[in-house]
């Protein structure tokens, strides 16, 4: 049975090979084989067809195959600009999301801060992260790509007699010209309950 969601990903597949830019390998970047285009996305490998979207060969949830078939749709050559990175609240029309943001981005996390901060290795490895910039503040940082032209920063601090934990999360600079601004609040959504998923293990 198809649902609502999954209707959505094909539509936005159709309308992206109704119009297939000729160097979208080149614009994801991806690994192009014939109408195939296979790239990093959440921590697995994800390739999209006009068949349809999946991840490490499987089906791809329905919510994350909108997320990257928007992206494949908005696909640019306009290279990431990593830095200064940004506040959610920073980003264009990001007002009406900026609770849910909050709520299921970085508070979703924030019980967890010490099993993260163990896990990080495993983190940046499945997530094609790095260290955070050597300015950026917390008790520790990094930066993760749920997808290839998308750097989300995180920035945590654990908690102390003072004060509470926290975690925040920054978007690239140039972020928003990957995604509209309500897919990049879905995309930090699925980037933390994929970093929960990592500490899990």
């Amino acid at each position: 049975m198809t649902d609502n969601y999954e209707k959505i990903v094909m539509d936005n597949l159709r309308r992206l090979y109704a119009d297939l830019p000729a160097d979208l390998a080149d614009r994801l970047p991806a690994e192009k084989r014939g109408s195939r285009f296979s790239f990093p996305a959440f921590g697995r490998t994800c390739t999209i067809s006009p068949d349809g979207i999946d991840m490490d060969g499987r089906k791809c949830p329905s919510v994350l195959g909108i997320l990257i078939s928007l992206y494949a749709i908005n696909a640019s050559d306009e290279p990431l600009t990593a830095e200064p990175f940004c506040a959610f609240k920073q980003l264009p029309g990001s007002m009406p999301y900026s609770g849910a943001f909050a709520t299921h981005t970085e508070q979703i996390l924030v019980p967890r801060v010490e099993d993260m901060d163990k896990a990080r290795p495993r983190i940046r490895d499945q997530l094609s992260g790095r260290d955070a910039p050597a300015e950026v503040s917390g008790d520790f940082a990094f930066v993760v790509h749920p997808l290839p032209k998308i750097a989300l920063c995180y920035i945590v601090y654990k908690a102390d007699e003072d004060f509470p934990a926290s975690v925040t999360c920054l978007f690239s600079a140039n972020a928003h010209r990957f995604l509209p601004t309500d897919a990049l609040a879905d995309t930090g959504e699925y980037t933390s309950k994929k970093i929960l998923e990592i500490t899990d293990k």
